[in-house]
């Protein structure tokens, strides 16, 4: 042992420190990483040849941001991963897994959760990626969770971070003024008691064609209001199952953060809740549609703005592209 770090054949190894499985996981920290440059109603709406108060209508979207050059997938996941830790109290070699949930990377090699693990300086950190599209995050949550319980790693950053600006087309009106640019990642770490709850998931390959890039043209191209029909009439069933995995009702969430898709299916979902008194995310307002970023990014600003407090049931909800599907009700860090 040197470090925290074993060598075996000249390579390193993360030393667990006696990890062994857990009864539990639980989310100790959180961080966001929003690009400076916002892109207002006018510039999208001009770009694609439609009216401002068009987008509002169609999606709830007033304002999204678009990151600049030097804000890469990897880049952006480093400062929201950065901003977790310090959050969590923890520090760089407290990490054994660095679990990066994103469709968005330029090129399918090197992965970019090894260059987070070593730009962040977890050294020998495990790390890889999740594609499971705007449900990555959840994804890569219940891969974390059951990492910690089973003792394979006490500590594992999950970040989710998307550049979507690079795969739409501002003149397209379906994409272009919907999707947006962004970062958030969360510490999860072991519990006595469960505070991440079994996961719901599962997914609809048969459409998958409704949302996908397409190689002609190198951008992405999105069947919306069938998409649209899809999450509002399909996806009621993984929100109860979501709350039977925890042995609650949805009537006793305190918190609801879907995918930022579009207002109108978060609204639809919302109100096939009804749990009385239940705060629900709509940062799809002023952060536009940052896919697998779009849920941690929403949980991040509600626990930022006080509208949710440590210990509150929330359900986290992500869905699109595959078509995919995960939710897991957690407790609020």
């Amino acid at each position: 042992m040197n470090d925290g770090q074993e060598r075996l054949g000249g390579v390193a190894l993360v030393a667990l420190n006696g990890a062994s499985p857990q009864p539990g996981s639980r989310i100790v920290g959180l961080g966001a990483y929003r690009p400076a440059t916002a892109v207002s109603n006018q510039t999208a709406a001009a770009a694609a040849g439609v009216d401002a108060q068009w987008i509002v209508q169609r999606v709830g979207i007033q304002e999204r941001r678009h990151a600049t050059a030097s804000e890469s997938v990897v880049a952006m996941a480093v400062e929201a991963g950065d901003k977790a830790l310090a959050d969590a109290g923890a520090g760089v070699d407290d990490v054994d897994v660095v679990i990066l949930a994103t469709c968005s990377m330029p090129s399918p090699m090197p992965n970019g959760a090894a260059s987070v693990a070593a730009r962040l300086g977890c050294r020998a950190a495990a790390g890889f990626d999740v594609n499971a599209a705007c449900s990555g995050f959840s994804h890569a949550l219940a891969v974390a969770d059951a990492l910690v319980r089973a003792g394979s790693a006490r500590n594992v950053l999950v970040v989710a971070s998307e550049r979507m600006s690079d795969w739409v087309s501002a003149q397209d009106r379906n994409t272009g003024p919907i999707f947006a640019d962004g970062a958030a990642a969360a510490l999860i770490g072991p519990a006595q008691h469960p505070a991440v709850f079994p996961v719901a998931w599962g997914s609809d390959g048969h459409q998958a064609d409704l949302i996908t890039i397409r190689p002609q043209t190198g951008h992405m191209e999105m069947a919306g209001r069938k998409v649209f029909r899809w999450t509002t009439s399909a996806l009621m069933p993984v929100v109860e199952a979501a709350c039977r995995n925890a042995g609650i009702t949805p009537n006793e969430l305190k918190a609801f953060v879907p995918h930022q898709a579009n207002l109108r299916i978060i609204s639809s979902l919302a109100e096939a809740i009804g749990a009385p008194g239940m705060v629900t995310a709509t940062d799809v307002v002023s952060s536009g549609n940052a896919c697998a970023a779009s849920v941690p990014l929403a949980f991040h600003a509600l626990r930022q703005s006080g509208r949710i407090h440590s210990g509150d049931r929330v359900l986290l909800f992500g869905f699109g592209a595959g078509l995919t599907y995960a939710a897991q009700v957690v407790l609020a860090p």
